[in-house]
C-alpha cells in the first residue's frame, strides 16, 4: 500500500472536528427528541398501569358456592375458606390444575414469500447471545468474530457515525479551509486586501485528515473514491416531470424514459426491485438490442393513411398545413400536447418511421397527423449505439454451444455462477461476460436473439417432469417467453407443464406446529406424491462473505438457516423467510432441496422424496449445502 506523505496541519484537523460536530448536531438533537418521547411515553404507561391497579384494588370479588355439585364432581368436594377484603368468609371449590406444557422457544422472524437481497453488515451490531459454556470451550471466539468485521462495532468508532450524507457535507465544508485554497493572499500595498479563490474540487489533504482522525481503517484514496462515487449519485438527475395529462411538459426521449432506466427492474417488472441490483449511473445508457425492424405494410392502413398523403405534392401540402395552423381555429385532434410529443419521441425510437404503428400507440392521432408532426422533429434514434454492431465482423460460431455442454454432464455437479445480463451487441464471443463464467445468455441479455450462447428453451409436448426435458435436465424451470412447451399457459387449472412451480408459487399448504422431534416443525396439510413440489425456500440473499460471518455465530448457537445459492450468494432464512424454514433435520428425510435457475435467478425448491401422507411432518437432510442444524 502506498504510504501517504501529505502532512496535515493541526489547525486543519481542529477545524475538521469542529465541522463534523456542527454537522452532527441535527442528528444528535433528533436522537434526544426520540429519547425524550420514549421516556414520556414510558412514564405515561406506568401511570396508566398504576391507575388501573388502584382501580382494581377497590373491586370486591363475589364467590359463588353453587357452581358445582359435589355428588357429580369429586374435585368439588374439596373446599377452601376465602376471606374477602370485607372480612367476610366464603367457601370455594378447589380444583387441581394440570401442568401446562410451555411452547418451544422461537427467535423473531419476518414472514415473506420471496427472496430479499440484503447488503453486507460491515460492522458488528452487538455481541451475540451465547451460552457461557460455549465461550468457555472457545475463549478466542469473540476475538475471531470481531476480526471478521475488521474490528469495527456500531458505536466504537467515530467513522461509523460518518454516514454517506455527513461524509459528502464534511468534505464540501472543508474545501474553503484546505491549504491550497485557504487564502491565496494577494497583498495589495494600497488596499492591503486579501482575495480568496474558491476551488470546487477537494484536495487530498481533506481525505488524509479524515482517514487519520476517524481511524476508519480506510486509506485516504479509498475515502476519496467513495466521495467521488457518492457525489455522482447525488448529482441532480434528468427532470422527472409527469409525462401524462394536458399540463405535461414536452420532454426528450432520454427525459421521458429516465425513471424507467434508473428505477425500473426489467427482469421482474417492478420499481425499486429488492431482488436485483439497480443499474448504476454508468449503466443507465442502455444499448439497443439488435432486432428485426417491424415490417411495415405497403398498403395504406386507412383512407387517410400518410402513404396516400406522401404521393401528393409534399411542398404544397406543407404550405396548406402552415396556413391551417396559423388560422385562429385549430381542430382539437391537431393539437399536440406535451404528453403527445413525449410519447411520440419514445415510440419513434422503437418503430423508427413506421408512422402507422406509432399512431396505434398514441391512439389520439392518425398516422397522417403523426407524419406531419415528424417533419418538424429531428430524428433521435439510437443509431450510434447500433452502428458498432454493423462494424463488428461476424464471429465464427462456436463448434459446441455452451448451453449444450450443460447436458453433457450431471447438472447437480455444476457450481452455477450468478447471472448478470451481458451488454454485447450482436452475437457473443469469448469476451462475453456470460460465456466467461459458464452461463448461458438469457432473454435479458442485450445480445442478438441469434446468439449461439443463448439458451434456446425446450420443445416438450408433455409435462416436462423427466430428464427428457432439456430444462429439467439443466436444472432450469421452463421459461414461458423462450420455451415452446405449455409453460406460457396463463390458467393454472389448464396448465400441463410441471416445471413452472417456483415462478408461479404453486406450493402446498403448510402448517406450523410443535415438532415431534424438537422445537417447532412444519407439517403438510394435504398429501404429496414423490418428487412433487412442496414449497420454495425463501430468505435473505446475502453474499458469501456475509454468510461466513453469520455462520460463525449460527454454528455456536447450533441453529442455522443458511443455504448456499451459488458461488456469490447464499440464502439466510434466520431473520426473514417463509414457513418451510421450520423443517427439521433427519437422517431419513421425506423431502429434498434442489436449486433451479428460474428466469435467470437461482431459487431453492423443496420437493417430496417419497409419498407423504396428510398431516405428516416434513424433514430435510442438511447436506453440504446447509450450515448447522435447526
Amino acid at each position: 500500500m502506498k504510504k501517504n506523505t501529505i502532512k496535515v496541519n493541526p489547525a486543519f484537523e481542529k477545524r475538521l472536528r469542529e465541522e463534523y460536530n456542527r454537522l452532527k448536531q441535527p442528528d444528535l438533537k433528533e436522537k434526544e427528541i426520540i429519547n425524550m418521547v420514549w421516556k414520556n411515553n414510558r412514564t405515561q404507561c406506568l401511570s396508566n398501569a398504576n391507575e388501573i391497579a388502584e382501580r382494581m384494588s377497590n373491586i370486591t370479588c363475589t364467590f359463588i358456592d353453587d357452581l358445582c355439585n359435589p355428588d357429580d364432581d369429586e374435585e368439588c368436594s374439596n373446599k377452601a375458606m376465602v376471606t374477602s377484603d370485607k372480612k367476610k368468609e366464603q367457601s370455594a371449590p378447589v380444583y387441581v390444575m394440570t401442568k401446562a406444557v410451555p411452547l418451544p422457544r422461537m427467535s423473531h422472524w419476518s414472514a415473506m414469500q420471496q427472496n430479499f437481497k440484503t447488503e453486507d453488515e460491515t460492522f458488528l451490531n452487538n455481541y451475540p447471545n451465547l451460552d457461557e459454556a460455549v465461550l468457555d470451550n472457545d475463549p478466542n471466539f469473540m476475538d475471531e468474530l470481531v476480526a471478521k468485521y475488521d474490528g469495527k462495532f456500531h458505536d466504537d468508532s467515530e467513522f461509523e457515525l460518518l454516514d454517506d450524507k455527513i461524509l459528502v457535507e464534511l468534505v464540501k465544508a472543508m474545501i474553503p479551509y484546505q491549504s491550497n485554497n485557504l487564502q491565496e493572499n494577494t497583498q495589495n500595498k494600497d488596499s492591503c486586501q486579501m482575495t480568496t479563490i474558491q476551488i470546487k474540487s477537494p484536495s487530498q489533504e481533506i481525505f488524509v485528515a479524515i482517514s487519520k482522525i476517524f481511524e476508519s481503517g480506510k486509506t485516504a484514496d479509498e475515502i476519496r473514491e467513495k466521495y467521488i462515487e457518492l457525489t455522482k449519485v447525488m448529482e441532480p438527475k434528468l427532470p422527472s416531470s409527469n409525462i401524462d395529462g394536458p399540463d405535461a411538459d414536452s420532454l426528450s426521449f432520454e427525459q421521458s424514459v429516465n425513471s424507467y432506466q434508473t428505477l425500473f427492474c426489467r427482469r421482474c417488472f417492478k420499481f425499486d426491485c429488492y431482488t436485483h441490483d439497480l443499474p448504476s449511473d454508468s449503466e443507465t445508457n442502455f444499448k439497443k438490442r439488435e432486432t428485426q425492424e417491424v415490417e411495415e405494410s405497403l398498403k395504406p392502413c386507412s383512407k387517410e393513411c400518410y402513404k396516400i398523403f406522401k404521393k401528393t405534392n409534399i411542398n404544397n401540402k406543407k404550405n396548406e398545413i402552415e396556413a391551417a395552423t396559423s388560422s385562429s381555429f385549430i381542430e382539437p385532434d391537431d393539437v399536440w400536447t406535451g404528453s403527445d410529443q413525449s410519447l411520440f419521441r419514445v415510440l419513434r425510437n422503437s418503430f423508427s418511421n413506421n408512422y402507422c404503428a406509432i399512431a396505434r400507440g398514441l391512439q389520439t392521432k392518425t398516422c397522417q397527423q403523426v407524419y406531419q408532426f415528424s417533419l418538424g422533429e429531428p430524428l433521435e434514434l439510437v443509431e450510434s449505439k447500433l452502428a458498432s454492431s454493423q462494424v463488428i465482423e461476424k464471429q465464427k460460431k462456436v463448434e459446441t454451444d455452451l448451453w449444450k455442454k450443460h447436458f453433457l454432464k450431471d447438472a447437480s455437479e455444476i457450481k452455477w455462477s450468478n447471472y448478470t445480463p451481458c451488454d454485447d451487441v450482436g452475437e457473443c464471443g469469448k469476451n462475453c461476460s456470460c460465456f466467461a463464467i459458464g452461463n448461458c445468455c438469457e432473454k435479458y441479455c442485450n445480445c442478438s436473439l441469434k446468439c449461439s450462447n443463448r439458451y434456446p428453451g425446450c420443445s416438450c409436448k408433455g409435462r416436462c417432469n423427466t430428464k427428457l426435458c432439456g430444462c429439467r435436465l439443466a436444472l432450469r424451470e421452463c421459461d414461458p417467453d423462450v420455451c415452446k412447451c405449455d409453460a406460457r399457459q396463463p390458467d393454472n387449472d389448464k396448465l400441463i407443464c410441471d416445471n413452472v412451480n417456483i415462478q408461479r408459487g404453486l406450493k402446498k399448504h403448510l402448517l406450523m406446529a410443535i415438532s415431534d422431534v424438537v422445537g417447532w416443525g412444519i407439517f403438510l396439510k394435504a398429501g404429496a406424491k414423490a418428487n412433487e413440489f412442496i414449497s420454495e425456500y425463501c430468505g435473505e440473499i446475502i453474499s458469501q462473505e456475509e454468510a461466513d460471518r453469520r455462520g460463525a455465530v449460527y454454528d455456536k448457537q447450533n441453529c442455522s438457516y443458511l443455504f448456499n445459492l451459488n458461488n456469490e450468494y447464499s440464502i439466510d432464512a434466520t431473520r426473514k423467510g417463509n414457513k418451510i424454514r421450520f423443517a427439521n433435520h433427519s437422517e431419513r428425510p421425506n423431502c429434498y432441496a434442489k436449486i433451479f435457475r428460474v428466469n435467470g435467478d437461482h431459487r431453492i425448491g423443496i420437493f417430496a422424496k417419497r409419498e407423504i401422507q396428510p398431516g405428516e411432518e416434513l424433514f430435510l437432510h442438511y447436506s453440504e449445502h446447509f450450515i448447522g442444524h435447526f
